[in-house]
């Protein structure tokens, strides 16, 4: 396991060439590729979170982080991409950053690991337009749609896009999962959200759980 904590503290330095460099090893030694994400990258990344809310860690640096969990989860993809689990097709999933928030390593985070769960993932990264949004659940018919947003003055922006569904007569057929960090499952409850992930790791049996599959 000390290799899966050297990737967590390289990811957490935002040592890029380090962090590749393990990456490659581990899985060179055996551990899988969701060994790998689950208990060094996403715990590498939790960890800058943290650093951040506690102002111990700054943008330039958690970037540089960010970038590092990029280009590993790179590696890990298709990897992941030829196991049993991903394999299955549990259904489409449209996932975005509402418009103003241009975060996007996050919901991009559960967008890997959905796939690697056996979801097909269409991920229209950050800050993404509301119009862009209901036009793409229109024209790809998901089973499940994910709004992440990091900003409290972006967090309206969600009742919005599930209010225009709505009038667009297509609510009723998609589920819809939100989180990031501003959010909590109260405003999940009160927008009419289907669910709600306060984590990359914990959106993968939500959206299980919405698909009533195990």
């Amino acid at each position: 396991m000390k290799i899966l904590e050297e990737i967590r503290d390289s990811v957490y330095q935002g040592d890029e060439e380090k962090a590749l460099e393990l990456v490659k090893k581990a899985v060179a030694e055996g551990y899988s590729p969701q060994d790998i994400m689950d208990n060094a990258l996403v715990k590498g990344i939790q960890d800058c979170g943290a650093a951040y809310e506690r102002q111990e860690m700054w943008i330039p640096e958690l970037m540089l982080s960010t970038e590092a969990l990029k280009r590993s989860l790179a590696i890990l993809k298709p990897l992941m991409a030829g196991q049993e689990e991903a394999g299955r097709n549990l259904g489409d999933v449209v996932l975005a950053t509402v418009e103003g928030d241009v975060h996007d390593i996050g919901v991009e985070l559960v967008g890997v690991m959905l796939e690697s769960a056996g979801f097909k993932v269409h991920f229209m990264g950050g800050n993404v337009p509301t119009a862009d949004i209901i036009e793409t659940v229109k024209k790809e018919k998901p089973a499940l749609l994910g709004l992440s947003t990091l900003l409290s003055n972006t967090m309206p922006v969600i009742p919005k896009i599930l209010g225009i569904l709505n009038t667009e007569g297509i609510r009723d057929s998609v589920k819809v999962m939100v989180g990031g960090a501003v959010i909590r499952e109260g405003f999940s409850e009160r927008v009419g959200a289907d669910g709600f992930a306060p984590d990359a790791v914990r959106a993968v049996p939500l959206a299980k759980k919405l698909r009533g599959v195990s």
